[in-house]
């Protein structure tokens, strides 16, 4: 678990890597990456102060880099790389709120045979993040998702195989593979 204080950190953390995209000079992170040198899987989220609306969000679902550097490539492609957005502009750098998600490593749910219900019961809203996984396909929601649009496990699921460009019930299918993890956040 990290602080509050080394949250905030992170934040300014990806404020800087974003904010160098827009300058000739090239900040050192030498600093702010000692750190947060242990491997962490995470997610910035980019939005709209005024409207609360998504700018981008960009992550890593599983620990594969050290903290600090999974934050500052997680920020620059959400600002910059999300497919779903163009680039983001300098204009309006100062616009955006940033939220970062520090997640926990994804475990299966595993259900009993033939009862996929199972899944849905060992999901718990407001504390779990989805990630669907089926034949080339995946699509991940951090848990803050489901709370946002008051949504129950089902709804929640469906979703997730939705953002991973496969039919809302796929999760029904056995060969489809649910994973949960949890998630700290920080935001702005």
């Amino acid at each position: 678990m990290l602080t509050q204080s080394q949250g905030m950190k992170l934040i300014k953390l990806a404020r800087k890597a974003i904010e160098e995209e827009f300058s000739e000079v090239k900040g050192d992170f030498s600093k702010e990456t000692k750190e947060f040198d242990k491997r962490h899987g995470v997610f910035v989220t980019l939005k709209i102060k005024i409207t609360g609306e998504l700018r981008g969000c960009i992550g890593f679902p599983y620990p594969i880099f050290p903290l600090a550097r999974a934050v500052i490539d997680a920020a620059k492609s959400a600002a910059f790389a999300d497919p779903r957005f163009m680039p983001m502009e300098k204009k309006e750098f100062d616009k955006i709120k940033m939220e970062i998600s520090v997640l926990s490593v994804p475990e299966e749910i595993k259900p009993r045979p033939g009862k996929r219900e199972d899944i849905i019961k060992n999901i718990k809203i407001g504390e779990d993040g989805l990630i669907v996984q089926l034949e080339g396909f995946s699509g991940l929601l951090l848990p803050q998702v489901a709370t946002e649009h008051n949504m129950n496990a089902q709804q929640f699921l469906e979703e997730t195989c939705q953002k991973a460009g496969l039919p809302r019930d796929s999760w029904q299918n056995k060969s489809c593979h649910v994973f949960r993890f949890q998630a700290q956040i920080f935001e702005e």
